[in-house]
């Protein structure tokens, strides 16, 4: 079978032709994958290439290393704090990957072993076909550092069973290879020293036909069962907590459930909640909330203002405190504004979410609902 490797600017992606099969390898397992602008730039360039590609049939996605992506590169984000408009080109060129991998006209499949976080798991969730492994780890931890759910999660989580999407995305909980099949965020589950098999065995099968790939797949998969610990297993805890009003509400919720026997879990996802930024809290919940009734679009749309706008630090400079906490200075200790969830004003909230006076907006279509 012939072969072609595909070999972008400073390789930090891989692109294959192998037959009717092309992979895309995330190729920094030193930085876990992480997405940078040329990562966003080389990916698009790519699926753009074979998706008009009559030879191209089956699109395969992997990360190198130890990790599948674990998300935006936040360095970039916080060199750039400085910049008039921070990082703009490639927050543009992201949601409209986001965009184009949701609605793409072939056949799609994410092999994902090991770290898959905040937008690096946007190139795994929306694909037809996303296999996990027993090493898969899954979170949408933005909230801790200062950011909101991107990426089309607005969209994702929000149409999660009951509120199991708020819970993920304020709490910034993992989830493991069969929890992720269990709660509907990846397709299969295939024990990790199958998954080179499964890979060789997709490349050989050399075709995008959606049944002959399910099947290819199922051949290497097995059913799961999640643990009895599972916080799958707390979701009657869940709903009900995180079905409340505001953030406020939650934690008092939580609190109060967290005071019953057997509910030692809460005193964790209580102390993550507290140590997280209280504006992109707020700004978190609003925005799975809207997102119920947004289509995909829509949410992305709307995503790319919220960015933008903590980007720029319109009201709050806490996505760049929690960076410069958690990845630059590394002393875990961000000091947020404002720092308790009583002082954020929901006035300003709004201002995060409205449309921009500029032309500024993402141009992508509305009125289709996928």
């Amino acid at each position: 079978m012939a072969q072609e490797v595909v070999k972008p600017a400073e390789e930090v992606v891989l692109g294959e032709e192998i037959g009717h099969v092309r992979l895309i390898t995330l190729n920094q397992p030193r930085r876990l994958n992480v997405i940078s602008s040329d990562v966003v730039a080389l990916i698009a360039k790519l699926l753009e290439k074979w998706e008009k590609d009559d030879d191209a049939e089956l699109i395969l996605i992997k990360g190198s290393g130890r990790a599948f992506s674990a998300g935006g590169d936040l360095k970039m984000f916080y060199d750039g704090r400085t910049s008039k408009d921070p990082n703009l080109e490639v927050v543009y060129r992201m949601y409209w990957l986001c965009y184009h991998i949701h609605t793409y006209k072939k056949t799609e499949v994410a092999l994902v072993h090991g770290i898959s976080m905040g937008g690096g798991a946007s190139l795994m969730v929306p694909m037809k076909f996303s296999v996990v492994t027993e090493k898969t780890v899954f979170a949408t931890p933005e909230a801790s550092i200062g950011f909101h759910t991107d990426c089309s999660f607005s969209y994702i989580l929000s149409r999660l069973p009951g509120h199991l999407g708020e819970f993920l995305g304020l709490t910034g909980a993992r989830l493991n290879g069969k929890e992720l099949v269990a709660a509907g965020l990846a397709t299969h589950f295939v024990p990790s020293e199958k998954l080179p098999e499964l890979e060789n065995r997709l490349k050989n099968l050399n075709s995008g036909e959606q049944n002959a790939v399910k099947s290819a797949i199922e051949e290497y998969s097995t059913d799961v069962q999640i643990d009895e610990k599972s916080v799958l297993n707390k979701r009657a805890i869940i709903d009900e907590c995180f079905s409340k009003n505001s953030v406020e509400e939650i934690l008092t919720s939580l609190e109060s459930e967290a005071s019953k026997e057997g509910n030692d879990w809460i005193v964790n996802i209580l102390e993550g909640l507290k140590r997280s930024s209280p504006m992109a809290l707020k700004i978190t919940l609003k925005s799975i909330r809207e997102g119920r009734k947004q289509t995909l679009a829509q949410c992305l749309r709307k995503e790319f203002r919220i960015t933008m706008n903590i980007l720029r630090t319109i009201i709050s400079g806490d996505v760049y405190e929690g960076i410069r906490a958690a990845t630059i200075n590394k002393d875990n200790a961000p000091k947020w504004d404002p720092s308790t969830l009583e002082a954020v004003d929901e006035e300003k909230i709004k201002r995060i979410f409205e449309p921009f006076a500029e032309d500024l907006e993402l141009n992508i279509p509305l009125g289709e609902d996928f």
